[in-house]
């Protein structure tokens, strides 16, 4: 044998006992993964705020409405789970249901969140909904009426 295919096959079985030996330990111990960040909603929206709904973006925040029953009127926060690190893509919507004259929205480059967006709809039911970094969700015909009202929170 040459000893240039000594070399090559000398470098294959080095390279196969190296990957044996990392799936032989890699498949002795499990690790899990960390648990993402909860998004919790901290006021964001002002005083007189309570939060009554949310919807996860998986990996990245939530959406965050909330209700301020003395004024008759709905907010809506797109929040990350943490601010730190680069600004992504965020935004924040909300309409009274089916009046796309109503819609308030604010997207842009954020480290922590787009919003608070303000509307009027006391009794009313609003569509909402918000994204990050391209990951897109939304709710409509919702926190309607007497819900609303309370400032009653639900998931």
């Amino acid at each position: 044998m040459k000893r240039a295919e000594r070399n090559r096959v000398a470098g294959a079985a080095l390279l196969a006992a190296t990957t044996v030996t990392a799936l032989v330990v890699s498949t002795g111990t499990s690790v899990a993964a960390p648990a993402p960040a909860a998004t919790t909603y901290n006021g964001e929206c002002g005083t007189g705020y309570v939060q009554v709904n949310q919807i996860p973006i998986p990996g990245r925040g939530a959406v965050l409405p909330a209700y301020n029953a003395a004024t008759g009127k709905n907010c809506v926060v797109t929040k990350r789970n943490t601010s730190t690190g680069s600004r992504l893509w965020v935004g924040s919507w909300i309409q009274r249901n089916n009046e796309l004259k109503s819609k308030q929205e604010q997207y842009g480059f954020y480290t922590s969140y787009a919003g608070p967006l303000h509307l009027d709809a006391k009794g009313k039911c609003v569509d909402w909904g918000g994204e990050i970094d391209g990951y897109v969700v939304a709710r409509s015909k919702a926190n309607c009426g007497s819900l609303a009202r309370t400032g009653q929170q639900v998931r």
